[in-house]
């Protein structure tokens, strides 16, 4: 059995409930938190503050991100609006005791460099995955397209987070046809606060059993 550092969080799309998930696992695992790529910084402050926040983060559970990019698109084309080239050799795993939540920006096939995806990274930080899909319509052709390039790398998916109105049969056959487990559900909330984080993460399994389960 493998012993992984700490997992990857990935979405099937956008604004997907990453962050939401990333805060609820940094919570149940006492872990450390790192968003290596953050954009849209020109509107917001970035998703770091947020998981701060909501999972009650001393700064010694915090790693600053390694690229702060301003426009809201993916991070090759952000880097290029401000003449960056993001340096692969800033995006390694930081050395930590504690186990790592790593929070991508986007879905797996994100550009990241002109020779680079989202899951190109993932796969040079040997991380799992832990990947975030919707419960509604559509749900089952994402995820299992995503969990089908993830498996032809080669990479351990530790398990899928659903996010929105509980669907029970969408998560049966991502579960069976995916040959997965669902690790815990994000239902649709009123509101997101570090209470609600907090009650969240007594729903997740120890880190150290969900290194058990992954599967590839």
């Amino acid at each position: 059995m493998s012993t992984f550092r700490g997992v990857f969080v990935t979405g099937t799309d956008t604004e997907i409930g990453k962050t939401l998930v990333s805060a609820i696992l940094t919570k149940a695992w006492n872990a450390i938190y790192w968003k290596p790529l953050q954009t849209g910084l020109a509107d917001e402050a970035g998703d770091t503050p947020t998981v701060r926040t909501l999972a009650g983060l001393t700064p010694n559970r915090i790693i600053a991100p390694a690229y702060g990019l301003k426009a809201p698109l993916a991070p090759l084309a952000a880097a290029n609006l401000e003449g960056m080239t993001i340096n692969p050799g800033r995006l390694v795993l930081p050395a930590v005791q504690s186990p790592l939540v790593v929070e991508g920006a986007g879905g797996l096939m994100v550009p990241v460099r002109e020779d680079m995806l989202m899951i190109d990274l993932v796969q040079q930080m040997d991380l799992p995955v832990v990947l975030v899909a919707r419960s509604g319509l559509g749900t089952i052709n994402h995820t299992l397209l995503s969990l089908e390039a993830l498996r032809k790398r080669g990479i351990p998916v530790l398990g899928v987070v659903l996010s929105g109105p509980e669907n029970p049969g969408n998560a049966r056959d991502i579960a069976r046809f995916g040959n997965v487990r669902i690790l815990f559900s994000v239902p649709q909330l009123e509101s997101i606060n570090e209470t609600v984080v907090s009650e969240m993460s007594e729903r997740v399994p120890p880190f150290h059993l969900c290194q058990q389960q992954s599967s590839q």
